[in-house]
């Protein structure tokens, strides 16, 4: 399965992320916003390559704050004190350029509540005859953050202070590296057979985070027939989401249960049943998902099996100290 097929990519992977979350004094009060961003867990796993859209199209530091306004229907970056200061277009146009230049990163983290570079809930705030008209709702998405993310869909993004989270840092780095080991696979020449090699090795884990994209991209596959080179993006959305889903602990039992099936004939019964047991109870709650990963990590150590051998849900990121 390994001969003529691209390596998962090692780290570090190149990361692009909103400047200030880097600690640099770049936001409208001269200030930098390094606690907003885990950077000790984080910092064996990448290397950052800071963007400031506001820096960029000339704000200067410091600056005249802004926001999000909806002025006649249509969401602005203005001035907070003159909303005449409009900053949308060079915003927007700096992100869509910034965008042809990401080739080679594996993912995107932003400055959250940014009227730049927010992901979620951004306020905006109403305007009428030129004035503030009332008190702001969180439905904005930053100028710059949309603009790359609608030129670079299936790129991983996130925001800095949502990866203090643990569920959703491990989801992101999942994302990251499997971005960019399908961007390996394609720039070695992407086919058929390549393909399901690569979806073989996915397949657990969009199993853990979504049945419904692993159909899909089933389907997909199965589908395909001889069209690869006009289809050859087809693949990717479905995976990239899926695996944007957060996999649920149904979702680790299920795939658990089809992985162990590997390993019966090899196992003695007390080994079966042991490992039986562990599923049992992570599925229950009783025991964290490391100890039947470790469990069945450890058979195949003594027993390998190529096909599981090669699954990324095993080993979905490497392990850094």
């Amino acid at each position: 399965m390994s001969e003529g097929f691209p390596a998962r990519p090692e780290p570090p992977l190149v990361l692009a992320i909103s400047e200030c979350l880097l600690g640099t004094e770049v936001r409208y009060d001269g200030s930098g916003a390094k606690i907003s961003f885990p950077h000790r867990v984080l910092s064996e796993l990448f290397e950052y390559r800071g963007i400031c859209p506001e820096v960029a199209v000339g704000m200067g530091v410091p600056r005249e704050p802004i926001r999000l306004a909806d002025i006649d229907g249509v969401i602005r970056a203005v001035e907070v004190s003159d909303p005449a200061g409009d900053f949308t277009k060079p915003l927007r146009h700096y992100g869509e350029r910034v965008a042809l230049e990401l080739g080679d990163v594996a993912g995107y983290v932003f400055m959250n509540g940014s009227p730049s570079c927010g992901l979620h809930g951004v306020k905006v705030y109403p305007y009428q005859l030129g004035k503030l008209s009332g008190a702001p709702d969180r439905s904005g998405r930053g100028i710059h953050a949309g603009a790359i993310v609608a030129r670079l869909p299936q790129l991983p993004v996130e925001e800095g202070l949502r990866l203090h989270d643990v569920v959703l840092r491990e989801n992101f780095i999942c994302r990251t590296f499997a971005y960019a080991h399908w961007r390996n696979l394609c720039s070695e020449g992407l086919n058929q057979v390549n393909l399901m090699a690569f979806h073989d090795r996915y397949r657990y884990l969009l199993m853990a985070h979504s049945t419904e994209h692993l159909q899909q991209a089933g389907r997909w596959i199965a589908n395909l027939k001889d069209t690869i080179d006009t289809n050859r993006n087809g693949y990717l959305p479905i995976l990239m989401a899926g695996l944007k889903r957060t996999a649920s602990r149904s979702g680790h039992a299920s795939v658990l249960t089809h992985l162990q099936c590997y390993l019966k004939r090899d196992l003695d019964g007390p080994a079966r049943r042991e490992l039986a047991a562990s599923i049992t109870g992570y599925r229950r709650g009783e025991q964290p998902l490391q100890a039947p990963l470790a469990l069945l990590k450890l058979h195949l150590g003594h027993r390998p099996d190529d096909y599981l051998r090669y699954q990324t849900y095993l080993d979905p990121y490497p392990e850094v100290a």
